[in-house]
């Protein structure tokens, strides 16, 4: 169960109304971030949405610890929208810490759902993206209908292609800081965990059908609520002959799997399964797993909202006697505004992001309302840096703000880092960039000084941190081939050769960029300049290109001259080094 996306906590009467009818109790709306609080004024103490959610689940009066739960079908690559349910339970979770509650999160990987599909992409250990046909295809291919803890791993490095996806899923976790038990499914049903209830639902199964079918049609008087796992050719089938509680058995007939618009075939085969040899429909396993681990909050995608969520309220009360968690739906969010797309390779890995942002940066994204549509663009990474830059000066009133956005930096901010310390400084992403177009670390740093981001006081710690975005801001430039993708010529002039009018031009468009800092302005000086001396515009930016790269074109000129060290640029616009 994952999506993409973020969820809202705007207190605004009209999205109270505006909200899709989802078919459940009012207590169980799982629009909690658009409740609002009307009548008592709450929602003006809710600062950060993850407050309004912490509310909610104190006011069920949750034993301890605090159970807070994620979870994914290992059915493609786990992506940065999958984050989603990591992230968002996370700030839920130190909330509630900081309110001296003792929490536990956790993440299901239902890995003993079947293989349905063949992905077209698939994802290393290591976080790199490959096609299907560059691993060991076939061990996903002949195991169509399979349990996913069932079938090799095409990489050949975990016992199965569910534990494969199960270390990527921990390792998001891992990469953000994240402290999160990840629950297997298939280790449920194997430990016998989920035996009681198997035999609860299987005993009662006229009243799961009955329940169930006012969601799904295909319930009719013959449906059992377990889907065994054929002893024969290892592929579940949703064909149950029969029932023993006492036992612990059930019998079944090996049928066909619809699969979308394709049909895996079952072998026929007749046999007899224990509790722990199948597992449960999802709809009913979801509530198995409130019950099973004790979950107090859940996010869940939009999806979720109108479709499995009325139908696991119903579940919960109706058939197994089990109180539903906290709900809050998240809007999904897109990528370069594109939908996530694990078959077509659209994603963007946590792993892959980070050796772009600083995780903090990627903290900050998904800590913005998640109830509202946003996209996460690779291409405008800097607009995100500098609204997480801003947040933080804001924080340390650096720079003035308006009663909300300091609010909001005040709550908010402590949840991002790891350590709250003024003297951390940041370089701003794109000069960061512009630092990378040089390899030399020290003269890195001495740019950077000498441009005033870091001082004499600025601790060593502080200075290396510092440098840090650097090689991330020049990574980013080199996936994007952006405006500062050029490799700049410091280290000596290149051999250049100008006629009288153009060098004429150039030492007055120094003169001018000695006394003006403004991007626009610098500009606008570069065409004047060029018609004052009679020279072609366009040859006038080659010649600048070439000063800086030793080629032809290049970036945007003025505003990427006034990114630059200005000694650097005067010298170089002058041809003296």
């Amino acid at each position: 169960m994952s999506a993409g996306g973020d969820a809202d906590a705007n207190g605004d009467e009209d999205a109270v109304d505006d909200r899709p009818d989802h078919g459940v109790p009012p207590e169980y709306d799982p629009y909690v971030l658009r409740e609002g609080d009307a009548d008592d004024g709450a929602s003006d103490r809710h600062v950060f949405w993850a407050d309004r959610v912490a509310d909610e689940i104190e006011s069920s009066e949750p034993d301890e610890p605090i159970v807070i739960k994620g979870g994914i079908s290992p059915s493609g690559i786990p992506h940065l929208g999958n984050a989603n349910e990591i992230v968002l339970g996370y700030f839920v979770a130190e909330v509630l810490r900081e309110r001296g509650r003792d929490v536990r999160q956790v993440f299901t990987t239902d890995d003993r759902d079947p293989l349905r599909k063949l992905p077209r992409k698939l994802a290393d250990l290591d976080g790199d993206i490959v096609d299907l046909g560059d691993v060991n295809a076939g061990a996903l291919g002949k195991n169509l209908g399979r349990p996913y803890t069932d079938i090799p791993d095409p990489f050949g490095c975990c016992d199965s292609y569910g534990e494969h996806f199960s270390t990527l899923i921990a390792g998001i976790a891992e990469q953000l800081d994240v402290p999160m038990d990840v629950v297997s499914n298939t280790d449920l049903y194997e430990r016998g965990e989920l035996d009681d209830t198997v035999a609860d639902l299987l005993a009662d199964a006229d009243r799961a059908r009955e329940v169930l079918s006012e969601y799904q049609d295909k319930v009719d008087e013959d449906y059992y609520p377990f889907n065994p796992i054929c002893e024969n050719c290892g592929k579940i089938t949703e064909t149950v002959t029969g029932v023993d509680v006492e036992a612990g058995t059930v019998s079944y007939r090996c049928t066909d799997m619809e699969a979308g618009d394709r049909t895996i075939e079952g072998c026929g085969h007749e046999g007899e399964a224990g509790f722990g040899e199948g597992k449960l429909p999802w709809r009913f396993e979801w509530v198995a797993q409130w019950d099973h681990l004790g979950v107090d909050f859940e996010p869940f995608g939009k999806d979720h909202a109108e479709g499995s969520w009325p139908s696991g309220v119903d579940v919960a009360l109706n058939v197994m006697d089990v109180e539903p968690p906290v709900p809050m739906v998240y809007e999904w969010f897109t990528l370069d505004g594109q939908p996530f797309s694990s078959s077509e390779g659209h994603v963007a890995l946590v792993s892959d992001v980070l050796e772009l942002i600083e995780p903090e940066v990627l903290r900050y994204f998904f800590a913005t309302d998640p109830s509202k549509a946003q996209d996460f663009s690779i291409e405008r990474l800097d607009q995100l840096v500098n609204e997480f830059d801003r947040l933080e000066r804001v924080y340390f009133g650096e720079i003035e703000a308006d009663d909300a956005e300091a609010e909001f930096a005040e709550r908010v901010y402590p949840f991002l880092v790891e350590d709250v310390d003024e003297e951390r400084v940041r370089i701003p992403y794109s000069f960061a960039a512009v630092l990378g177009m040089t390899d030399d670390p020290e003269l890195r740093e001495e740019i950077a000084r000498r441009e005033g981001h870091i001082d004499d006081d600025t601790p060593e710690w502080a200075v290396e941190e510092a440098l840090a975005r650097v090689e991330r801001a020049r990574e980013w430039a080199r996936r994007t081939d952006n405006a500062y993708n050029y490799d700049l010529k410091r280290d000596e002039l290149p051999a250049v050769d100008f006629d009288e009018n153009v060098e004429a031009a150039l030492d007055e468009l120094a003169d001018f960029v000695e006394v003006t800092e403004d991007p626009d302005e610098i500009q606008g000086e570069i065409f004047e300049t060029a018609r004052r001396h009679d020279v072609d515009v366009g040859d006038f930016f080659a010649a600048g290109y070439r000063l800086l790269f030793d080629q032809d074109d290049g970036p945007k000129l003025g505003p990427f001259l006034a990114k630059l060290d200005e000694e650097f640029v005067l010298a170089r616009l002058r041809r003296e080094r």
